[in-house]
């Protein structure tokens, strides 16, 4: 018994030396294993918050941003009247707005700029349900702006460059929305009852082709101005270039826009008009111009062109030619391109 407890402690005993021995030898690898893995735990945990996130940012940059800017004093002071805006000064609004438009630019792939109407606010508003005092039916409001109005992207330009480019587009859209309903009212072409739509529509698109071809080659203005119902007045612009030996490079808006206002030209039969503006290296411009008549564009000679562009159309009284252009007759647009 006793030489059993001896061997018994003798083992304890040589187990303690040994682990003495170890430890002034160095650390117990085996002692330290519970704590390496605590620490690895850690760093995983770390490393998969960090992974997240960048995961997170990673998405967040392929989110648009989308803001409603407010770009005159009228619309401003109309959205003073909520508790929850929170400006009572226009141009420290605008100043606030920029820095806005700079950090998201930062963070995020892609921001647009929208147009806020505080009538057509409060219109959405009414239809939605929406209570117009508050920050989330005026994010709302823009979203649903942004994606069915004119946009203007921001790429770093200072807003007394965005706002025109805003206010244009603005206009421009709102002209061929006008546009469009004309040209969906039954009984207002030539044939009454008769949707004028279609058939006005390809009218203008072959007029327009013909006028492109008829240019040649250059850098091309062309203005469309056409007469509606109740005084209105529709205007389009479009701006192309053509190569030598290529078809002209067109914006699709600005052509869907163009043609639209003159099919309705064609479709109420109105007394309107284009005019083209033709540039080329090394000549002088040459302004050509053609009258609306009966659904048809008639050129018009070169005398009928310089009193149109030299004539004030205010007063009557004459103006001074403009130096280095040729005022020039208008050709036939319509035997090629009926």
């Amino acid at each position: 018994m006793q030489h059993g407890k001896h061997d018994a402690n003798a083992r304890t005993t040589k187990r303690g030396r040994d682990g003495a021995h170890r430890r002034q030898d160095g650390p117990d690898r085996t002692a330290a294993h519970p704590r390496s893995g605590q620490h690895e735990h850690a760093r995983g945990r770390v490393r998969a918050g960090g992974d997240r996130r960048e995961r997170h940012r990673a998405l967040r940059r392929d989110v648009p941003a989308v803001v409603g800017l407010l770009v005159d004093d009228e619309d401003f002071a109309a959205m003073r009247r909520y508790p929850t805006f929170a400006f009572d000064d226009h141009p420290d609004y605008l100043r606030h707005a920029e820095g806005l438009l700079k950090a998201l630019a930062a963070q995020f792939g892609h921001t647009t700029v929208a147009l806020f109407d505080p009538e057509e606010f409060a219109h959405y508003c009414r239809e939605a349900g929406l209570d117009p005092d508050s920050s989330a039916s005026r994010s709302r409001y823009t979203a649903e702006a942004a994606a069915t109005g004119p946009t203007v992207a921001y790429t770093g330009q200072p807003l007394d460059e965005l706002v025109p480019l805003l206010l244009n587009r603005t206009a421009r859209h709102a002209t061929w929305e006008y546009a469009t309903s004309l040209l969906g009212t039954p009984g207002s072409g030539p044939d009454r009852g008769e949707d004028p739509g279609r058939p006005a529509f390809e009218r203008a698109s072959g007029l327009l082709a013909g006028l492109l071809d008829g240019a040649g080659p250059g850098t091309h203005h062309l203005v469309c101005s056409v007469p509606a119902e109740e005084g209105e007045q529709l205007l389009a612009v479009l701006h192309t270039t053509r190569p030598a030996g290529a078809p002209a490079v067109l914006d699709s808006l600005e052509a869907a826009e163009f043609t639209t206002v003159l099919a309705v030209g064609v479709a109420l039969e109105s007394p309107g008009g284009v005019v083209l503006r033709t540039s080329r290296p090394g000549t002088p411009d040459r302004l050509r111009g053609w009258r609306l008549h009966g659904g048809r564009l008639l050129a018009l000679t070169e005398a009928e062109v310089f009193s149109a562009y030299c004539t004030d159309a205010d007063t009557g009284e004459p103006l001074s030619p403009e130096p280095g252009v040729e005022y020039r007759a208008g050709f036939d647009v319509g035997a090629e391109h009926p």
